[in-house]
């Protein structure tokens, strides 16, 4: 990515890898920048979708017409900085108006170096996602703007998002604890491959002391905590890639320990257990997708953010190395795999984000399982 200063008027556009363009101008940044182009279908929370580590090297697609009537506060942000590639508006607020509002998102996007577009049709992008997939994008504005078929060779030359292994690069270089909130109860060690900062504060909520590690730590890194639970994260990139956390959870899984995963979380877990995984034509992303929860019959709207899935049999229960496994929770829209659960041992996850930052909080009782197994454990 290259960039230069804030030029709200600097023409700009936008070129995916099959060629199709569209021309709009600059926000945020200026410059050009290169990802998976993909949409969101949340008709707020762009800061938290801003600040998810899981977006690291996508260029998001909003779908909602209006962003930054809001501006950018100092409360929200999931991480210490933007991780998006890219950013694509349709309408972007040209006054923020909101109490908390400390700058406008153009500003804060141009602050960060985040290059984006706006003023270009995005329900025409969003649907031509939809038809042909996720793919490779750049953004180019100001002087970065050559000739279609110049910019197009650019864009052709960056890596795609199938084989990319990213949750090291997002991830914490440093153990660090985040305290439980009154009385504290249990320990959890959580590996982070990408996680929002809402997810421990939902566990230290219950109190749950949580010690966040490295993608990069071992078995008896987690184990040195003496946790009561192990947490595997969300995170970027293609689950096919993730040998390492892979290895980790088996262990976990060997000793019985109480376990809980989310997003690359749940990828890992079906690895794990033996399962394959395998990418989304155009995935999974904002904060209404509605979910099945299999074992009550209760349907959420839930917070998504992914575009590869666990291929896991929906119909019958399947036997791991580590006993017998099943899909609990399966997305209405098109039957993906939202959730695995062993039936033999204390170990479950989900392909969404409970911790509702943004979104519903309809899967907020998952947290509460995680803690019913802790406490069956200790019992």
């Amino acid at each position: 990515m290259t960039t230069s200063t804030r030029g709200a008027k600097a023409p700009a556009v936008l070129v995916l890898e099959d060629g199709r363009t569209f021309r709009g101008r600059a926000y945020g940044a200026v410059g050009e920048t290169f990802g998976e182009a993909v949409f969101s279908t949340g008709m707020t929370g762009y800061q938290e979708t801003l600040t998810d580590p899981s977006y690291h090297r996508q260029v998001v697609v909003m779908t909602a017409p209006h962003v930054g009537n809001t501006g950018v506060n100092d409360e929200d942000p999931e991480s210490g900085r933007i991780w998006v590639s890219g950013y694509v508006v349709r309408d972007p607020a040209r006054t923020p108006s909101n109490w908390r509002s400390r700058r406008s998102l153009d500003e804060e996007l141009a602050t960060q170096g985040v290059v984006g577009i706006s003023g270009i049709d995005t329900r025409a992008l969003t649907r031509h996602l939809r038809e042909r997939g996720a793919m490779r994008v750049g953004i180019f504005s100001g002087e970065a703007i050559a000739d279609d078929a110049a910019l197009l060779a650019k864009v052709q030359e960056q890596p795609q998002m199938k084989g990319a292994d990213l949750a090291a690069e997002v991830a914490t270089k440093e153990a660090y604890v985040v305290p439980a909130i009154g009385e504290k109860r249990f320990t959890v060690a959580a590996v982070d491959l990408g996680i929002k900062g809402m997810t421990p504060h939902r566990m230290a909520e219950r109190g749950i002391e949580v010690h966040v590690l490295p993608a990069t730590a071992t078995a008896e890194d987690v184990y040195a905590v003496n946790p009561d639970g192990v947490f595997f994260s969300n995170g970027p990139g293609d689950p096919a890639t993730a040998d390492h956390p892979v290895s980790v959870m088996k262990a976990v899984l060997e000793r019985r320990t109480p376990l809980f995963g989310i997003c690359f979380g749940n990828q890992i877990l079906g690895r794990a257990l033996g399962f394959g995984t395998y990418k989304l034509k155009y995935g999974h992303r904002g904060i209404n997708q509605p979910v099945q929860d299999r074992t009550t019959g209760k349907v959420e709207v839930t917070a998504h953010n992914h575009g590869f899935a666990v291929d896991a049999p929906l119909d019958k229960v399947s036997d791991t190395p580590y006993g017998r496994a099943e899909v609990s929770h399966v997305c209405l829209n098109d039957n993906v795999v939202e959730g695995l659960q062993l039936i033999d041992q204390p170990a479950f996850s989900v392909q969404y984000h409970p911790e509702a930052a943004a979104g519903p909080h309809d899967a907020a009782y998952l947290f509460d399982r995680f803690v019913s197994l802790m406490e069956a454990e200790r019992a």
